[in-house]
Parts: structure tokens; C-alpha cells; sequence
């Protein structure tokens, strides 16, 4: 039984007794025993297994007359250079130990010297993604020098979860282990320049910098490649719902009929999400997400190449986010109150929209893809341009020129209490606001 301590105390007294009563039976070498008042038959080699993680939200202390059944195993952690070496020589690699250690050694100084991130993860399962996308690469070319395949894989799976002030100092760590080497990133040159086609065709200003907006489209297509549940994190303002849509678009373009579904799981209570079962008549009443879900996942009819996206717009907490740990690890399986299962199928991906990570478990946080979009490398300027696209010419000549002026002078007063050479206090204001958000109510009022 995987994640055991997140069924509630009412129903654990309920199974340590049933666990009690087959142990009972085992005990006394019975080829058939009454269970729950059922002749039911036994076979000897019968075993209970549990796994569990204590201490989280929405998981319950396991009550003393069930932990009494059960042999308590300590689990250590586990040798990550060792697990390295051994997956890059079934990829492949000829290097491994070196590569292993050097590594290993990159995620140690990572998880000491980068700041401390709610969405950050160097486990085994973030190790993991980053020796199969090395492998991938290495067969795709054969010939190239292995230290250049590791250093790629490690730092295309890494960069896009980083915050802006992260990103030099992660690159400089690969430098220091991977000396003399450089493996400029890789362009897709349909993929980019149907991106880059598809923002301008919507309005959008095309930011092709490192870190800006057409990278990180490509960054969410390339973290969906190893992982079939990825988190876009970033405050409001940063363009998480611009770079998720233009990837759908940008996949149907190509040929790849992408669908977005949206559901916001803080609108309903848990039982309204995923369902419930009326425990006096046993009626089962479907919730959003498992009728979502299980219409998702029928299969494609035959010739129809088309992905599915379920977005999950809203905040990430454990008190609904542990129900899909299942799904997000290689299990993919969705366990519904009435105990059915369904499979999340390889054509539909899961997509976290979500602020911050506050109040997400380590183990869902592991489960995940990272894509981080930093407001620092959206700022408002792409806005106000855009804005200024949409008025007559000869209004927006003028208007460019007072933003220009005014605008960065007047944000830094509000936020950072910056006015000219002298720092005062900043401006208290009512509702936390950003500075995107300051533009576009001044954009509103001008429209009006």
C-alpha cells in the first residue's frame, strides 16, 4: 500500500483489525479463514507492505494498535553517484564515473549555494530526468564529445526552474566542472519560428533573449519531453498563460492538434473535485476533475495525432494536490473514492498554473517539471508596447514618448520609495501590487 497514512484515522482502526485478522490466520497455517464475515480462501505466501510519509499536510499518524502489526524499515539515503554511474553506462556512456561524480557533485553545490526556493528539487527523481535526457541525446549523436552531452542535458533540465538571480551563478558552477567546454543552446528552427510567429500574430513583442519569452516556451516543450506533469511557477505578471497557450498554438500549427482544459481547484472542496461516495447508500456522485479526467483519457480514434492538457489554474496545496501524487509519478494512475482507477494515457499531459509553492509537500514537488517564469524578465515594457501597437499612430507617438518620461519614475516612487537621488519610504498601498499591474490599471484609465 503506497502513501498509507494519507487514509483517515476512522478508516485505519477498520483495517488494523482486517490486517490482524490474516496475520491470525497466517499464523495458525490456515488454508481458509472468516474475513469480515466471508469464508474466504488464504494463501501462505500473503504479505503487507507499507510506504509511507510522515508529517505532512493531510496525512494522519499511523493509531499504536496498527503500528504494532507492522516491522518498521528506516530508509537511507540513497548513493547518488552510484545510481549515476550506473544509469549513465546503460545509456551508453563510456565516461560514467567521471560524469557520476561530477554530477553529483554539481547538485551538492547547487543545493548549498543557490538561494532557498519552495520549487527547487535536487533529488533522485530531478537526477533521474536529466540521465535520461542525457541518454536521449547521446543517441541522437553519437559522436559527440560526452562531457558536451552531459553538460547540455544538465543544464537545458535545470535552467528553466531557476529565479533570475540563480541563473549566472548555475551557469558558473557548470563552467567550473565542465572547463573549456561550451554547447551553445540548441534552436529548433521550425518550433522557434513558428513561436515567434504565432506572438507577433497575436500582438505580442518577440523576446528572443536568453531567459525571455520564446525561450521559455521552448523550455515548457522541452521539460514535457521527460516529464508528463510540469509546473509553471512565477508571480502574477510574469506571462505563464501567454507561454502555455502559445505552445498549444504553436503545436497545432505544426501539425499537433493541442487542447487545453482549465480547472480551477480551489473553486469546489475536495469532494466536489474529485467526487464522493454516500456512505449510507453507497451512490456515488462524480466530481469536475474525474469526469474531466476520465473523458480525457479515452483513447484517440485511429490516424489522430492530438494532445490533451489538463491546467490546473489556481493554488497548490496538499489538501487536494496529494490525491494526484499517483498520477504524477510513473504509476499515472488516478484513484477515485469508490476505488476506481484510471490511467493517465501518453497523448494527455498535466499543467500546474500556480503562484508559489508555499504549501506543496516535498513529494509532489519531486514528482514534478519546473518551469519558472521570472517577472524580472518580463517587466512592463513588452506591455506598454503592445498597448501602444493598439491606438492610432499618432497617438501612440506621443503616448511612448510620456511613458518613457514618466512612467519608470513614477513605478520606483510607488514600490521603492526612489524619488530622483534621494530613498525614502515606499508608499503603502492597500493591495499588494506589482509594477505590470500599476501599467496596466494607468492603460485602463487611459482607455476609458
Amino acid at each position: 500500500f503506497d502513501e498509507f497514512n494519507r487514509i483517515t484515522v476512522e478508516v485505519l482502526s477498520v483495517v488494523s483489525s482486517q490486517v490482524k485478522s490474516i496475520q491470525e490466520a497466517l499464523k495458525n497455517k490456515l488454508t481458509e479463514f472468516l474475513f469480515e464475515g466471508k469464508e474466504m480462501k488464504l494463501v501462505a505466501t500473503t504479505g503487507n507492505f507499507i510506504t509511507m510519509n510522515p508529517g505532512y499536510a493531510g496525512r494522519s499518524e499511523l493509531p499504536d494498535n496498527l503500528k504494532a502489526l507492522f516491522r518498521p524499515i528506516a530508509m537511507i539515503v540513497p548513493d547518488l553517484q552510484q545510481i549515476c554511474e550506473i544509469m549513465l553506462f546503460s545509456e551508453g556512456f563510456n565516461t560514467a564515473k567521471v560524469l557520476a561524480k561530477k554530477m553529483t557533485v554539481l547538485y551538492k553545490l547547487a543545493k548549498e549555494q543557490l538561494s532557498k526556493q519552495f520549487h527547487y528539487d535536487f533529488g533522485l527523481r530531478a537526477l533521474k530526468s536529466v540521465l535520461v535526457m542525457a541518454g536521449a541525446l547521446k543517441r541522437g549523436s553519437p559522436d559527440l564529445d560526452e562531457g558536451v552531452v552531459l553538460m547540455r542535458a544538465l543544464r537545458d533540465m535545470n535552467l528553466p526552474k531557476f529565479v533570475f538571480d540563480d541563473v549566472p551563478l548555475f551557469l558558473g558552477l557548470i563552467s567550473d566542472l565542465f572547463p573549456g567546454l561550451d554547447c551553445p543552446r540548441v534552436r529548433y528552427p521550425e518550433l522557434n519560428d513558428v513561436i515567434e510567429g504565432d506572438l507577433a500574430e497575436n500582438g505580442y513583442k518577440v523576446m528572443v533573449n536568453p531567459s525571455e519569452q520564446v525561450d521559455k516556451v521552448v523550455q515548457l516543450y522541452e521539460t514535457m519531453l521527460t516529464r508528463h506533469t510540469t509546473m509553471v511557477v512565477g508571480n502574477t505578471g510574469g506571462g505563464k498563460s501567454v507561454i502555455i497557450n502559445t505552445l498549444a498554438r504553436s503545436q497545432t500549427k505544426m501539425g499537433r492538434h493541442t487542447k487545453i482544459h482549465v480547472v480551477n481547484p480551489k473553486a469546489q472542496s475536495v469532494a466536489e473535485l474529485y467526487g464522493e461516495m454516500d456512505p449510507e447508500t453507497r451512490d456515488w456522485t462524480d466530481g469536475v476533475l474525474s469526469n474531466h479526467f476520465r473523458t480525457l483519457c479515452k483513447p484517440l480514434p485511429p490516424g489522430r495525432d492530438e494532445v490533451r492538457w489538463i491546467v490546473f489554474d489556481g493554488d497548490v496545496d496538499a489538501v487536494w494536490v496529494e490525491n494526484m501524487n499517483s498520477v504524477m509519478d510513473d504509476n499515472k494512475l488516478l484513484t477515485l473514492p469508490n476505488g476506481e482507477r484510471i490511467r493517465l494515457v501518453d497523448h494527455c499531459k498535466l499543467l500546474f498554473e500556480v503562484a508559489d509553492l508555499q504549501y506543496a509537500s516535498p513529494a509532489t514537488i519531486s514528482r514534478c517539471g519546473m518551469v519558472y517564469v521570472d517577472p524580472k524578465n518580463l517587466e512592463y515594457e513588452p506591455f506598454i508596447w503592445k498597448w501602444c501597437n493598439s491606438r492610432p499612430e499618432a497617438q501612440a507617438k506621443v503616448l511612448r514618448v510620456l511613458f518613457d518620461k514618466y512612467m519608470k519614475k513614477c513605478i520606483d516612487y510607488c514600490l521603492e520609495g526612489v524619488d530622483g537621488e534621494v530613498l525614502e519610504k515606499p508608499l503603502a498601498l492597500t493591495i499588494p501590487q506589482t509594477n505590470l499591474n500599476l501599467v496596466t490599471q494607468c492603460c485602463n484609465m487611459l482607455d476609458c
